[in-house]
């Protein structure tokens, strides 16, 4: 065998190594670059006003005579729907929730003389689509004090809870405004780092949340009128160059 036949194979294989050498080298500088990403936060609020109110009312009255006792809760009633109907709230609006009946001297643990042997409690929930006229009213709830109902506690707070039910209004567009504003991030990122923004690695869209217009210890929303609405999406963006 001359000599150019022995060389042949050689170069080859030579050429064959360098070009695999050449093609794991690009593979890493590609597995390199797949590995360039930022990750950037947007965020997208909305303060909006809640569109229904619910108030629930609770008063109680006692007596030794029962017919006495039904009579004296029957009135505070009328001044319930009187109060109401006085501040423009609708009463048909207006539900029972509940109508305890208590005998003392039925308890088995009671011991002793009861100034009122029945005690009648009524629950009423009063709901109004016009949030703002049951804020005003329950600011007035001095008057049915002043009218001789006894009101006992109905819940944390004891006033009323504002409801925002029209999100789905809202996501479409906010969801835009918070991607927006992520790319935005991003890009002033790419650009800092003297790079070029690629497309989407992966995206998080996040969950909504209906918070407290003012956000100080101890208000809930549920307090509130006016809440804010708050998206935060999260974004990968492939960086390149």
């Amino acid at each position: 065998m001359d000599n150019g036949s022995r060389t042949a194979p050689a170069v080859v294989l030579a050429i064959g190594i360098a070009l695999g050498g050449w093609l794991a080298g690009q593979g890493l500088v590609q597995a390199r670059r797949s590995d360039r990403f930022v990750t950037v936060k947007g965020v997208a609020e909305r303060v909006v006003t809640a569109d229904t109110g619910l108030w629930p009312l609770r008063f109680v009255a006692a007596d030794d005579d029962l017919a006495r006792a039904q009579a004296r809760i029957e009135g505070q009633r009328r001044a319930v729907m009187r109060f109401l109907a006085r501040h423009g709230l609708d009463s048909t609006s207006t539900e029972l929730q509940g109508l305890e009946v208590t005998d003392v001297r039925a308890n088995p643990y009671f011991n002793g003389p009861a100034a009122n042997r029945y005690v009648i409690t009524l629950s009423l929930m009063v709901r109004s689509e016009d949030p703002g006229t049951l804020q005003s009213a329950s600011q007035r709830v001095s008057e049915l004090v002043d009218a001789g109902v006894v009101l006992t506690a109905s819940g944390p707070g004891g006033g009323p809870t504002y409801l925002f039910t029209k999100l789905n209004d809202f996501k479409p567009q906010m969801i835009a405004e918070a991607t927006g504003s992520a790319r935005q991030a991003a890009e002033r990122f790419a650009t800092d780092s003297r790079s070029r923004l690629g497309g989407i690695r992966r995206a998080n869209q996040g969950i909504f949340e209906i918070l407290p217009r003012d956000q100080a210890p101890g208000i809930m929303e549920g307090q509130q009128v006016q809440k804010t609405l708050r998206v935060v999406t999260t974004v990968e963006y492939q960086l390149e160059g």
